[in-house]
């Protein structure tokens, strides 16, 4: 599966979540950035709660009907997740995440009452590219007779080590320090050393959430 991500932020935050064993799991969405202050200088903000998104390519989830092509004639129905939100209280220790998210679904066919079960998943994934935690979850979706559109809201909740989170003093101390102009470091950022981006990568976690896909409708999703 991709972890290239669409992320709900796209600023620097961090933590790292043990899930516990709720089918339905998740994170707490972050804020942080580096931003210029008093001339020449960068200041880091961190949160120990991770940033929250979308896996790349698992958002939405595509049936068609049995025996059918996989053209717009044999559509089933399609399921997308949305307005992914999530509360932390980065202070806390340890911190507990929780997140909600919608799962918006349309049928093709609405004759009769119908509940559909889309499969998703939850990660915890840890500098961009390394999952350490995986569970499964099942939205259950239900079409009254005549409704072609359906709706339900999926939550579930992560408890963040705060330990794992936290940048090493003496890399912290490189990002925070103040730099004045013309000194021999005042234009270099910190971040284009190896060492301080492997250990800012290493206190980087995200929580990702997508369908469960099919290895066809994960092929599906990336080549429409």
């Amino acid at each position: 599966m991709p972890f290239r991500t669409r992320r709900m932020n796209a600023k620097i935050a961090c933590g790292t979540a043990l899930l516990g064993a709720m089918a339905l799991l998740g994170g707490c969405k972050s804020t942080g950035e580096l931003v210029v202050q008093d001339g020449v200088g960068i200041t880091a903000i961190r949160s120990t709660c991770p940033a929250v998104g979308i896996a790349d390519y698992t958002g939405d989830i595509t049936t068609f009907r049995p025996g059918g092509e996989q053209t717009a004639g044999a559509l089933d129905l399609t399921g997308a997740i949305t307005d992914v939100r999530s509360q932390c209280d980065p202070k806390s220790n340890p911190v507990q995440a929780n997140l909600t998210f919608k799962v918006l679904a349309t049928r093709t066919d609405t004759r009769g009452e119908r509940v559909v079960n889309l499969p998703y998943f939850i990660t915890v994934v840890r500098g961009s590219n390394v999952v350490i935690a995986k569970r499964l979850g099942t939205a259950t979706v239900h079409f009254a007779d005549g409704q072609n559109r359906a709706e339900v809201l999926a939550s579930g909740g992560a408890t963040i080590n705060k330990a794992d989170a936290t940048l090493d003093g003496a890399v912290r101390a490189r990002l925070l320090k103040q730099r004045k102009a013309g000194e021999a470091d005042a234009a270099i950022d910190p971040l284009t050393d190896p060492e301080v981006r492997a250990a800012v990568a290493k206190a980087t976690f995200e929580v990702l959430v997508g369908f469960q896909l099919t290895p066809e409708q994960l092929q599906y999703n990336a080549t429409r």
